[in-house]
């Protein structure tokens, strides 16, 4: 730890912090306990959806060519990372959050990550159905959180 930082400052930044005590900047994060539940859990599970996305969809642009169980053993290998980071988050997330909870955050993620790999790296037109569904999931987010 830089001189001349406290332990009780460093426990107050709830996400990594980048200090200059050098020409260079040195980044440090601060302990897992100081980055809340809800932010682990969305982090990991944003990741692992990334993973799972490629698993489902990659295959589609990238193996169409080749049989499909060819196919199905790429995906689940990828898969195999996604549910690396997919199990840890949903237990982290079960400390504090309900199983409906964690599904309806997953449901967000999955859209979240969704649209962009559909328009970015499928080269699938923009719809309005997007927003249509990003709506209906802000309901299903204020239900199932609002209590």
């Amino acid at each position: 730890m830089p001189p001349g930082l406290s332990g009780s400052i460093l426990r107050s930044y709830p996400l990594p912090t980048i200090l200059l005590v050098s020409p260079l900047p040195i980044a440090f994060s601060p302990p897992m306990d100081a980055i809340s539940v809800v932010v682990r859990t969305a982090l990991l599970l944003t990741v692992s959806n990334i993973f799972m996305t490629f698993a489902w969809y990659g295959h589609l642009k990238n193996l169409h060519h080749t049989k499909w169980y060819i196919a199905a053993l790429a995906s689940w290998s990828i898969a195999l990372f996604e549910y690396l980071l997919q199990v840890p988050a949903n237990r982290i997330g079960y400390t504090q959050l309900s199983v409906a909870q964690l599904k309806i955050m997953q449901e967000v993620i999955t859209l979240s990550v969704f649209v962009p790999f559909s328009l970015f790296y499928m080269e699938q037109p923009l719809k309005l159905d997007y927003l249509w569904a990003g709506l209906c999931l802000l309901g299903a987010v204020y239900f199932i959180f609002r209590s």
